[in-house]
C-alpha cells in the first residue's frame, strides 16, 4: 500500500521548491587586464559599479592581470584585454572592452530583459 504524502510534507516540499527558485544567483566574474593601462582601470571601476549596484552581496570578481598571469591568460584563450568572463550562472559569457556600456553588460549577464523578451506588451 502506497502512503500517502501528509500535509506537512507537502508544505515542506513546496517551501524547499520556492526557496530554490526565488534565491538570487550568485556570479561569478574574472576581469583579464593588461597592467595599469588607462582602459583596464576603467573597466574595473566600472564593472565594480555594476557589480556594487546590482549583485550587491552575491557575486566574486576576479581581476587577472595578464602580464602577471598568462598562462591563466592562455587558458581562457583571452585575445584581448580587458576580457570580462562570466562564469556563473550559466551560460558563460564574454565582454570585451572598458564595461562602460553599462546596458549591454546588464543585458549580457541576464539583470535586464531586452524589450522584445518581455512576455506581455506594454498597455
Amino acid at each position: 500500500m502506497k502512503k500517502q504524502p501528509s500535509t506537512a510534507d507537502t508544505l515542506t516540499a513546496f517551501a524547499g521548491a520556492a526557496a530554490h527558485v526565488t534565491a538570487p544567483a550568485r556570479y561569478v566574474l574574472q576581469l583579464y587586464v593588461t597592467d595599469t593601462t588607462r582602459n583596464s582601470a576603467r573597466a574595473i571601476a566600472n564593472i565594480r559599479k555594476i557589480c556594487e549596484e546590482h549583485l550587491q552581496g552575491r557575486y566574486e570578481l576576479e581581476i587577472v592581470d595578464i602580464f602577471l598571469h598568462p598562462t591563466l591568460a592562455e587558458g581562457a584563450q583571452i585575445i584581448a584585454a580587458p576580457t570580462l568572463i562570466k562564469k556563473l550562472p550559466l551560460p558563460l559569457r564574454r565582454f570585451i572592452g572598458d564595461m562602460s556600456q553599462t546596458e549591454r553588460i546588464l543585458l549580457g549577464l541576464d539583470l535586464r530583459q531586452t524589450k522584445s523578451s518581455h512576455p506581455f506588451p506594454a498597455p
